[in-house]
């Protein structure tokens, strides 16, 4: 028979409150409280707790304090040259994959965990996780929540205040509750980036 821990990353009903994963969770989370209480002259010591707070910290990746975590980012995985903005929130219970050079607006929420629809279930404060992949060079808007098991595909930009429940594919615009997609990433995007304002076309060379 498998521990509650071994559940953790199987998608299999679990039960988080185990006195285990309760004890590993917390070692982890000092290095929270000391990013979120560091001074803004202290960068490299935000970069330095990045690196040990996330289970992959990719060079010329930065987040913005605060940040929130269960496991303070330790099953977050981080590509190159990622920007996290102000509050992320992620529940990684289980993985979070973040490719490289993608951008996360504020007050973004990412949540791998879940509880059973079942009320006597929840009741026992049973638990699942589903990871969450989010591909390279995509844009999370504002406040954007994104559940379990969701993926997202490269280039891809989510609008603000989107809820992600379902697979989003690459190189495309969407948004909403629920989040769908509104239109492909085409050529209007090449020619304009605001409301009609040109892209200037040395910026394109």
């Amino acid at each position: 028979m498998r521990s509650e821990k071994e559940l953790l990353h199987s998608g299999e009903i679990y039960q988080p409150a185990d006195p285990e994963i309760m004890r590993e969770q917390k070692s982890y989370l000092h290095f929270m409280y000391e990013f979120n209480h560091s001074h803004p002259d202290e960068g490299e010591k935000r970069q330095e707790l990045c690196r040990k707070m996330f289970a992959e910290f990719g060079e010329g990746s930065y987040v913005e304090p605060p940040f929130y975590g269960n496991w303070a980012g330790h099953h977050v995985h981080m590509g190159q040259g990622v920007y996290v903005n102000f509050a992320l929130t992620v529940v990684d219970d289980t993985h979070i994959y973040i490719g490289d050079r993608t951008m996360i607006g504020p007050n973004v929420t990412m949540a791998t965990g879940g509880h059973p629809v079942l009320p006597e279930l929840r009741e026992q404060g049973y638990q699942f996780n589903a990871a969450i992949h989010i591909g390279k060079n995509c844009w999370i808007g504002a406040g954007a929540i994104i559940l379990p098991g969701v993926t997202i595909g490269d280039n891809s930009v989510i609008g603000a205040g989107a809820v992600v429940s379902k697979d989003i594919p690459a190189n495309v615009v969407a948004m909403g509750v629920p989040c769908r997609v509104v239109r492909p990433i085409g050529q209007q995007d090449r020619e304009t980036y605001f409301r009609g304002r040109p892209i200037p076309p040395e910026l394109l060379k």
